[in-house]
């Protein structure tokens, strides 16, 4: 393919982001950035447009967009502001490739409008399917949208189910690191702070992703992630903790054989193949690993006491609905509280069994009802979040 596929990048002052326009770097004649999305990071925003000159940068916060709009002005580019306006630009007829690296809720709007325009989407945000798994895949079917999974372990799950038939799956194999607090004893748990959660121990991730990935709420949501991108309902989707986060995911199928994909624990490798697909066609001399160096690879069993939030994940994901819609707009709520201090790490369990406990239910939600489930689950989360600290 001769000419350059045009990208745009939802979220590309974030962690996916950034290391998405590594790749984009690091094969000019392939990738252009033809669109750059940020919420807040209005500088690194300006300084990204200044190096790749999309064509399009929007900043969704409306009240950076003069500043960005008068730094950009002399380049051309065209700077606009607010969500509407993202998901306007996804019916670009030049955008070959969305990726969709917006944190949380905020990614399902423009997800929906890429899968109705028809883009290939490079799927990062995992909360779009979270939240409302069973509608998107039914709108793909409806569209000649493709999504490749950018996250490490889906993009590994992709990976060993190339060429093989989904009857023959037996159970899939989600890897987790464990997170920093993998060995701290449970009675510390309540006290540890913002600063303790986010020393992942082998990833770089933004504040939010890492804090899920110390209650291990990233692992219920790429489960239930799971459970809609292969079909595969969630009492076969198996967690395992993994150390060492080498091994990214692995699949067992009915003859008892076991699929692993392993590899550095380096987001540029799934992000790089998710991009290339349908090929494996980005050659890199980064990223490689020895075996040898890898010698002990260890796994275990998750502490479901120690992690009650998988517990919640799987109840979420067995009762449908809008359940997993309340738990990650609770989930937001109560990480955004922990990361200012408001709360202790152990009330985020707290917070979202509440709010779960006390939303509306619905079983075959709608757009709306999703967007008004989001919204309530929201205000019940914040309300007890307010009744643990009056003012």
């Amino acid at each position: 393919m001769n000419a350059q596929i045009n990208i745009a990048i939802l979220g590309s002052t974030g962690s996916i982001g950034r290391q998405t326009l590594d790749i984009i770097a690091e094969y000019p004649n392939l990738f252009r950035a033809y669109m750059l999305v940020a919420r807040r990071s209005a500088d690194l925003l300006i300084e990204q447009a200044r190096r790749f000159k999309p064509r399009v940068v929007i900043i969704a916060d409306e009240s950076l967009y003069t500043s960005v709009r008068e730094a950009l002005q002399p380049l051309g580019i065209i700077v606009e502001t607010g969500d509407k306006a993202i998901s306007d630009r996804m019916t670009d007829s030049v955008i070959d490739t969305v990726v969709t690296a917006m944190v949380g809720y905020s990614g399902l709007a423009p997800t929906i409008a890429a899968i109705h325009a028809g883009k290939d989407i490079a799927l990062a945000n995992k909360e779009t399917l979270v939240v409302a798994g069973e509608m998107i895949m039914q709108m793909l079917q409806k569209s000649r949208s493709r999504i490749y999974p950018v996250d490490s372990e889906h993009g590994a799950f992709y990976q060993c189910l190339v060429g093989e038939r989904h009857d023959d799956i037996d159970k899939l194999i989600l890897t987790a690191s464990g997170g920093p607090f993998r060995n701290t004893p449970a009675g510390q748990l309540p006290h540890m702070k913002a600063a303790d959660a986010l020393r992942h121990p082998n990833w770089d991730m933004g504040a939010k992703i890492t804090i899920d990935s110390a209650t291990m709420m990233n692992k219920g949501f790429e489960m239930i992630e799971a459970q809609w991108l292969y079909d595969i309902a969630p009492e076969r989707i198996e967690i395992v903790v993994h150390p060492q986060s080498i091994v990214h995911s692995m699949v067992q199928f009915r003859d008892g054989s076991v699929k692993a994909q392993l590899g550095l624990p380096d987001m540029h490798l799934p992000i790089r193949y998710a991009l290339g697909l349908p090929d494996r066609r980005l050659y890199t001399d980064r990223g490689k690993m020895t075996l040898a160096d890898y010698a002990n690879l260890t796994f275990e069993a998750p502490d479901f006491e120690r992690f009650p939030l998988l517990d919640t994940a799987y109840r979420a994901a067995e009762t449908g609905g809008n359940a997993p819609c309340v738990i990650n707009a609770a989930n937001e709520v109560a990480v955004a509280a922990f990361l200012n201090d408001r709360i202790r790490f152990t009330d985020i369990h707290r917070a979202i069994e509440y709010t779960l406990e006390h939303a509306s239910f619905s079983k075959q939600p709608t757009l709306d009802n999703y967007v008004n489930s989001n919204a309530e689950a929201r205000r019940i989360a914040q309300q007890f979040i307010d009744n643990l600290n009056p003012e």
